[in-house]
């Protein structure tokens, strides 16, 4: 609880920073009722060996950066640094406002032809990333460096996740690391052996990230999700929802 209180301190002073007031933070706390233990793959999935970002199903997430292209003038009209907001919307010349988080690159392209085609007559689009916005992994509990995390798309797994927050100290325990994603108010976990990972090349038990997901190593093998993880996700709800981020 040591660890919880001086993390608290850290993040609140974080949020003075950024002009909030304290007073707010009782309205952001997350609800902790519905806990889920997930064991298939729907929610949570194995940490593929090739970077998400070089396949066809990447969608864009806030943060990244794009670049648009048209194509068939002789010296090519492009849009370039649009980036998309923290709202999932991304500004454009004309257009204003489009929604383009969640989307494929693909579908992003087709949606931005369609609606500068109402101001242009544009023979063919095309849409090329430009950078990748950071994802922010919360790892807490029995790690060296616990905190807020900023990882690349291409280290969103449980292994890179906690070796960027320096390790496994002393007192934790590996097999029993809880991951947590919350969707739609309901958090999901799945205990991890992550010593499994390191010791036999379990790859089953690296498991790919989401923004915004917790990771919890305990100092036993029995873990108490109102005492142990509970606190946790209260002080990361409310930072979340006062920075908006």
């Amino acid at each position: 609880m040591k660890k919880i209180a001086m993390l608290a301190a850290g993040m609140l002073l974080g949020m003075n920073v950024y002009g909030t007031a304290v007073d707010n933070l009782s309205v952001a706390s997350a609800k902790v009722e519905n806990a889920v233990e997930s064991l298939d793959d729907s929610i949570f999935k194995v940490a593929r060996m090739r970077p998400e970002r070089m396949l066809e199903e990447y969608r864009l997430m806030k943060y990244d950066t794009i670049n648009i292209m048209a194509i068939g003038f002789p010296n090519g009209i492009g849009i370039n640094d649009v980036t998309v907001g923290v709202d999932g919307m991304a500004r454009l010349p004309y257009t204003g406002n489009i929604k383009l988080v969640g989307l494929t690159l693909d579908e992003a392209r087709d949606l931005i032809h369609a609606r500068l085609s109402e101001y242009f007559k544009l023979p063919e689009l095309n849409v090329y990333m430009k950078s990748y916005g950071p994802r922010k992994i919360y790892v807490m509990g029995n790690v060296n460096a616990p905190g807020i995390k900023n990882m690349g798309v291409d280290n969103m797994n449980v292994y890179a996740a906690v070796a960027s927050a320096g390790g496994v100290d002393n007192k934790g325990r590996s097999k029993h690391i809880q991951l947590i994603r919350q969707i739609d108010g309901v958090l999901y976990s799945r205990e991890i052996n992550l010593d499994a990972f390191v010791k036999k090349h379990d790859l089953s038990q690296n498991i790919e990230l989401e923004d915004g997901d917790i990771i919890y190593v305990p100092d036993s093998g029995k873990v108490i999700f109102s005492q142990d993880i509970a606190p946790y996700i209260n002080i990361y709800g409310t930072y979340r929802a006062l920075t908006k981020d």
